[in-house]
């Protein structure tokens, strides 16, 4: 009797770009500067991602185009989070507040925001998205990343 395998991997085939930004923004005043620079319609989805059962949530703009087959997703990579601490300095314990930073794409933990291009038909010029990012003033800094080499690449199935 012969036994068959299917690899879970041979049906998630997606083709998207990836592009990392640096920037000291807020998401809601990115998005609002990438939809007049790039000629988007980014807006924020109703339920943020939530990430490692509820205890980090991210951020996610989206639009989808449908004429040229294009959805874009702009994504907060980092994720601030206000714990308690309890800390022992001899006799007495305290109890102080720390905050905690996750990041949605640890590989890469300066990022601030990910830009997610998912085409259909390949016809999205990376270089021109670069070089108009590029231009706008409070952006720092932004280039490509291959999400094939990325050990957390199932975050990006979204």
């Amino acid at each position: 009797m012969a036994l068959h395998k299917l690899l879970v991997d041979d049906f998630y085939d997606d083709t998207y770009k990836l592009i990392a930004i640096h920037c000291g923004l807020e998401d809601y005043r990115l998005a609002y500067l990438l939809n007049q620079s790039l000629g988007l319609r980014l807006q924020r989805k109703t339920e943020d991602l939530d990430m490692q059962y509820l205890k980090a949530s991210y951020s996610i703009f989206e639009w989808n185009n449908v004429s040229q087959y294009v959805t874009w997703n702009l994504v907060s990579n980092v994720c601030k989070k206000e714990e308690d601490s309890l800390y022992s300095t001899g006799l007495f314990q305290t109890n102080e507040k720390g905050i905690k930073t996750l990041n949605f794409v640890p590989e890469y933990k300066k990022v601030d925001y990910f830009i997610k291009i998912s085409d259909e038909i390949q016809n999205v010029n990376e270089k021109l998205i670069l070089n108009k990012l590029q231009n706008i003033p409070h952006i720092i800094t932004s280039y490509t990343v291959n999400p094939t080499k990325l050990k957390s690449k199932d975050h990006l199935i979204f």
